[in-house]
């Protein structure tokens, strides 16, 4: 049975967050487990108000898991403190120590949708150190800005805020998502090798509806689905952006905000 292991925060609506994940672990057929790392008052309207798990009950959540059973991938989600970063930063130098090929996808999130911060802006150096190492970094244009400190309105700085999250940071890989972009929204993948770092553009198209919660978490969750199944790293990462395409062509509402994606 292959599993995939999420450390994130909870979503009430279920529509992003530690529930989204589990739901599309599901999907692909792997094995969901799940470590909290903030509650959060939510509806499909707005955040109102964001609460984070002690610190050392998420290092507490990480460890006793860690010792037993071991995830074939890793999905970091919601981190909302520097002190939850340090103390997830703790856990995973534990499961390093009982298997240190698992590969981990960070979703770097720092805000919601309505601009309510989900990461304190002096945890960026924390969410940083996690990302040495990662198999894939997954910010959208915005988180992609902050943490590389880039300007990324053009396509040769969306280029640069990729290649920084790999040469600079020591990810092995970043998709830069243009969801927020006008236009048609492209990714940028980059992924490190021992020359440097290629640089794929990913077409995608907009699809109407409006607006749908959760699409980060989902692509995330997906890719770390596909690499816990072992897939290589873009074969993965192609089939998440797939996967997501037809779960936001299948959403639905629920309440008075963003829809909430389908998942088959």
């Amino acid at each position: 049975m292959k599993t995939a292991l999420t450390i994130a925060g909870s979503d009430p609506t279920g529509g992003a967050g530690l529930q989204a994940d589990l739901q599309v672990f599901r999907a692909h057929g792997v094995h969901g487990a799940g470590v909290a790392t903030a509650l959060t008052v939510q509806d499909t309207t707005k955040v109102h108000e964001v609460l984070p798990v002690f610190p050392s009950v998420v290092t507490q959540q990480m460890r006793a898991l860690l010792r037993d059973c071991a995830p074939d991938a890793v999905k970091l989600g919601m981190l909302a403190s520097d002190d939850v970063a340090r103390a997830v930063h703790h856990g995973l130098q534990e499961l390093e120590r009982v298997a240190p090929d698992v590969p981990l996808v960070i979703d770097p999130v720092l805000a919601a949708s309505d601009g309510t911060p989900l990461l304190e802006r002096r945890a960026v150096p924390a969410l940083l150190r996690l990302c040495e190492g990662a198999a894939l970094v997954t910010p959208n244009l915005q988180e992609a800005a902050i943490l590389t400190d880039r300007d990324v309105s053009t396509r040769a700085g969306v280029e640069a805020a990729g290649r920084a999250l790999v040469l600079e940071c020591g990810a092995g890989a970043a998709l830069v998502k243009g969801g927020h972009a006008e236009g048609e929204p492209h990714d940028c993948l980059v992924v490190g090798d021992r020359e440097g770092a290629l640089v794929r553009w990913l077409a995608g198209e907009r699809i109407a509806g409006g607006p749908v919660h959760g699409t980060g978490c989902a692509l995330a969750a997906a890719v770390t689905a596909g690499l816990a199944s072992r897939l290589a790293l873009e074969e993965a990462v192609a089939a998440a952006r797939r996967f997501v395409a037809e779960a936001i062509a299948r959403a639905e509402g629920w309440g008075a905000g963003a829809r909430l994606l389908v998942f088959s």
